[in-house]
């Protein structure tokens, strides 16, 4: 592929990400995509092989921005148990991250694909299986230094981690009420504290 070419793909996803993320999978037509972009529906797919081949990378392009952030706020961090703590700290602002994406794109795409676009949704369950696994092996490396109890199963405490900060997140933009998400993290301080040693 050619530079003019990576460059006009980019531009397409960068463009569209929102979109799809704010209105779904079928509630976007090749007319939003067309008209977003100024380009025709040839030019899209000339990039692109169908609508779902662009729905697949504006949603890898969203999960990147967020987990870039992610990365970026916890990379300077040594201690995993800190590493913990500013991961819940993230997520106190993230609505403010990602408003210019549309929202959450786990929740997002999650709720739009289920039941609709198998495939997509596969690929929402393999983002939250690598998220969850991170924040098993933040846990796993505090326990090996010696800042979480031993006794603390480590994938139990992951998944019950990211389903409050997921479940958080659906409950303040449904009821329009950030003080879910602060409620949650608060609790998740307490349970961190609960871990340390």
């Amino acid at each position: 592929m050619n530079g003019k070419a990576e460059q006009t793909t980019r531009f397409i996803i960068s463009t569209v990400a929102p979109i799809f993320n704010k209105n779904g999978y079928n509630g976007t037509s090749m007319s939003d995509i067309t008209a977003a972009t100024g380009l025709t529906k040839g030019a899209i797919y000339g990039n692109f092989k169908n609508k779902e081949d662009l729905a697949f990378a504006a949603f890898e392009f969203n999960i990147h921005l967020v987990v870039e952030k992610i990365k970026s706020e916890l990379a300077p961090i040594e201690s995993p148990l800190a590493q913990l703590r500013k991961l819940i700290s993230f997520y106190r602002r993230y609505r403010h991250y990602t408003i210019d994406i549309g929202g959450c794109p786990i929740i997002n795409i999650g709720v739009d694909a289920n039941h609709q676009n198998s495939e997509l949704l596969g690929r929402v369950q393999d983002v939250i299986q690598k998220l969850q696994y991170y924040i098993e092996k933040m846990i796993r490396n505090a326990q090996e230094a010696g800042e979480i109890k031993l006794d603390i199963d480590a994938h139990a405490a992951s998944r019950s981690f990211f389903a409050l900060i997921e479940g958080s997140i659906f409950m303040a933009v449904t009821m329009n009420d950030d003080t879910y998400i602060q409620q949650m993290m608060n609790l998740l301080d307490k349970q961190v504290d609960d871990m340390m040693r």
